[in-house]
């Protein structure tokens, strides 16, 4: 795709999931991978009403290339793609469920979200839970790059989902996967889950790698 076309499918997916209610306000932020660089959403900007040709253009040495100023969180992203060179976008939300999950106290810190879907292992696949950092704390990055080399998603505590995809429109089917699956989690609380087999999460992977 073009930067133009990038740019315009950056702003549909942002209303989108804004006009489904996986994020508000200002919340949240969504970058594309460029050869010299990364287009980010702007910071204080609403996915809402994104205006594409606003959206942040950086250099990979931080250089402020074209648009407003980019979202505080664009580290964030730098970190992701560093780790996995193959990866083309990165979405970041603070979307209800995922955040309401990364704010329970007895959780698996290695993977979060059980098996429960086939589609959350084929889309997801493993969600490490990262400790609190404030927001814009750039020691964060540290921490996500090491943990991004083995999962393409990772949970903020007290935060919210970062996820990679090979293109933006797999990075955010595959955070919506997420958000549902962590609202299904949820609502099971209390009950008896039958989750899938290791042996099933094994097929699945062979199946449809990542």
């Amino acid at each position: 795709m073009s930067e133009r076309e990038l740019r315009e499918q950056m702003a549909l997916h942002a209303k989108s999931l804004f006009d489904r209610g996986y994020t508000c306000g200002s919340s949240g932020n969504i970058s594309v991978r460029l050869a010299d660089g990364m287009l980010v959403t702007p910071t204080n900007s609403c996915f809402g009403r994104l205006d594409p040709d606003r959206i942040s253009k950086i250099r990979w040495d931080g250089e402020h290339v074209s648009g407003d100023k980019p979202s505080k969180e664009a580290f964030l992203h730098k970190a992701v793609y560093e780790s996995r060179p193959d990866e083309q976008a990165v979405v970041h939300l603070h979307s209800t469920y995922s955040v309401a999950v990364s704010c329970l106290k007895n959780i698996d810190a290695g993977d979060v979200l059980p098996p429960i879907t086939a589609y959350y292992i084929m889309r997801v696949g493993r969600l490490p839970l990262i400790p609190y950092y404030p927001p814009g704390d750039e020691s964060l990055a540290a921490e996500v790059q090491s943990v991004a080399t083995q999962s393409r998603a990772v949970l903020l505590a007290n935060h919210g989902p970062v996820l990679a995809g090979k293109d933006l429109d797999s990075a955010v089917y595959a955070i919506e996967e997420l958000e549902e699956t962590a609202k299904l989690f949820l609502l099971l609380q209390g009950q008896e889950i039958r989750n899938l087999t290791p042996q099933q999460c094994d097929e699945l992977r062979s199946r449809f790698p990542s």
